[in-house]
């Protein structure tokens, strides 16, 4: 299903839903005890389902709630987006439900699957990452937990989608989308009692774990990287994310600059080796950024690696450019330098967790053009953004970088 139909739905029938749930509430309550009960979060269900990225964003959010409450954690998530959950395995692989995405019967055939799972799984409270989707918000009541905490709008108009979180919280589009998500967590704990999150969030607290890589994981990333190029191991490697997901394909820099980059960086080193990484569905597109640089030192490993392959492929390289997308999120739980390009999003809230993260951004009179207010969505073409930083400043940064592992060594 095309993200722009996803939208469509979401607005055209997810209004409509959400005012006849609201209404169905309202009668419903007259039969419901309205004694207040104290949060029970043994068994939360978190729901994201769009972005690979915010299973890293959250993590420190869900672990928190785990440390102080002991909760056993479930998580809903689209099954194009499954993989981003064994970055850290928090929530245990049978605690995970998988929505599928390929037509609109599918769909309803896996919500009503997911209503038969929440109530097998006995959920008693759900936490809905996403914002402001009517289609999660339904999922909140459709679970059964007596408890639902989300992104509510208060005051602010535009955001509609009913009443049916009895813990809401008035999103902040001024601070990181990590201290949002541990609001949440803060809200259904009962630490403030009014949309605003008043709870302080500790800097230490968004410090993501590191990944967990198996010796067999580092052996199969090398051996992938011995058919690759032989001589990798002599060479410092940058690994280069050419793509955005289909969620926002105008973050994507233009391909270019990529291939303008590289051949700086072949040029000015002797010992660097270029690998583009990417998915299966991404391989003719970096293979042409490839072929277009037109060097035996500039490589691609689109679709030939898994999730889990790539962290490990992490640990071996020396650097990382990437677009503002799920590979630039993941490399914050490894030791991995990287530097990400931001465009029509701010790093300010999207910026990967972790010190070793260094960001491009103009900062324009437009930027940023996507929030959650109009859905992530803008017709922008000229993308002046993103084509006002030049691969020159970007290969300044990545060589001066090379030049301080020269001098440590």
């Amino acid at each position: 299903m095309q993200v722009s139909t996803m939208r469509s739905l979401d607005r055209y029938i997810g209004i409509p839903l959400c005012f006849l749930m609201d209404i169905v509430w309202v009668i419903a309550s007259f039969f419901r005890s309205h004694k207040k009960r104290e949060p029970d979060l043994s068994r939360t269900l978190f729901i994201e389902l769009s972005e690979m990225g915010s299973a890293v964003l959250v993590d420190p959010a869900m672990r928190y709630l785990k440390e102080k409450q002991g909760s056993e954690l479930f998580f809903v998530i689209f099954a194009s987006n499954a993989e981003s959950l064994d970055i850290l395995d928090t929530v245990a692989r049978e605690n995970r439900f998988y929505l599928r995405m390929h037509n609109l019967l599918v769909l309803a055939i896996d919500v009503v699957r997911f209503m038969r799972w929440c109530r097998r799984k006995q959920i008693t409270a759900v936490i809905d990452l996403e914002l402001f989707s009517r289609f999660t918000a339904l999922l909140t009541v459709l679970s059964g937990a007596s408890h639902r905490c989300g992104f509510y709008a208060h005051f602010d108009e535009g955001f509609y989608r009913g009443h049916l979180l009895n813990y809401p919280v008035r999103y902040n589009a001024h601070v990181h989308i990590s201290i949002n998500f541990m609001s949440l967590v803060h809200s259904a704990m009962g630490y403030h009692k009014s949309p605003y999150p008043i709870t302080p969030v500790e800097p230490e607290r968004l410090i993501p774990v590191q990944a967990r890589i198996s010796a067999e994981e580092i052996n199969a990333s090398q051996h992938v990287l011995d058919q690759l190029f032989p001589a990798w191991r002599d060479m410092k490697i940058v690994l280069f994310n050419t793509n955005a997901s289909d969620l926002l394909p105008q973050r994507q820099w233009m391909e270019n600059y990529f291939v303008e980059l590289a051949g700086i960086l072949l040029r000015e080193r002797a010992d660097v080796l270029v690998v583009a990484i990417g998915s299966e569905e991404e391989q003719k597109e970096v293979q042409a950024i490839v072929d277009e640089v037109n060097d035996n030192r500039c490589c691609s490993l689109a679709g030939k690696t898994h999730l889990r392959q790539l962290l490990a492929l992490y640990h071996q390289a020396t650097c990382l450019l990437s677009n503002d997308s799920g590979p630039a999120q993941f490399a914050a739980v490894t030791p991995l330098k990287t530097f990400v390009v931001f465009g029509p999003e701010t790093p300010d809230l999207y910026r990967p967790l972790g010190h070793h993260i260094e960001t491009f951004y103009l900062a324009l009179p437009c930027s940023p053009c996507v929030s959650a207010s109009n859905h992530r969505k803008t017709n922008c073409t000229n993308r002046q953004c993103l084509s006002g930083i030049y691969p020159q400043k970007v290969s300044k940064a990545l060589l001066d970088y090379l030049h301080s592992l020269d001098q440590d060594t």
